[in-house]
């Protein structure tokens, strides 16, 4: 699994992790990637994919531009639960806060932290990257990010929701 996620998120490529059979408005049968969102179509007969669904020109439309058609159903992120410390601060400030991450997928994390921040504020954030993604241990990382959904917590123990979208990461060597 860390290699799969690692090729799909460093080099593009996807070993296609499929949706249950999905039934389009003509009446077949189709089934998306979880990780590319890939249509296939899908034989429910035989219980098969059969081939990959391609984007036709209707007739008498001229297209100038042979850009693929945007999937009709995109997935989302495959989420993995954690209970990890994390540091985040506004981009280029100097104050760090001290966070705990609840969930993480390739396009984003889920944390809570002491200060709140606005949406659309640009986030550094520096945690240990979980082995299931980054295949190694103790791999700490240096994510930027962007606030995309901020929440008070109900009470001044808990803290605030932060969601950040992931723009950009490195990898942090410790010598």
């Amino acid at each position: 699994m860390p290699q799969k996620l690692m090729d799909v998120l460093m080099l593009g490529r996807c070993s296609h992790e499929f949706s249950w059979p999905r039934r389009a408005a003509d009446g077949h049968y189709y089934q998306v990637c979880l990780l590319c969102a890939a249509e296939y179509k899908y034989d429910w007969a035989t219980m098969r994919r059969t081939e990959r669904v391609q984007v036709a020109a209707e007739p008498g439309t001229v297209r100038r531009r042979t850009r693929e058609k945007k999937p009709t159903w995109v997935p989302r992120a495959r989420r993995l639960k954690l209970d990890l410390p994390l540091r985040y601060r506004v981009k280029n400030l100097s104050l760090w806060s001290e966070g705990s991450i609840e969930n993480i997928s390739q396009s984003g994390v889920l944390f809570r932290g002491a200060n709140a921040l606005p949406v659309n504020a640009l986030v550094e954030m520096v945690f240990e990257m979980p082995e299931e993604i980054s295949g190694q241990k103790n791999s700490n990382v240096l994510c930027q990010g962007r606030i995309i959904r901020s929440r008070e917590g109900k009470n001044t123990d808990e803290g605030s929701g932060l969601a950040a979208s992931i723009l950009d990461y490195k990898f942090l060597h410790q010598s």
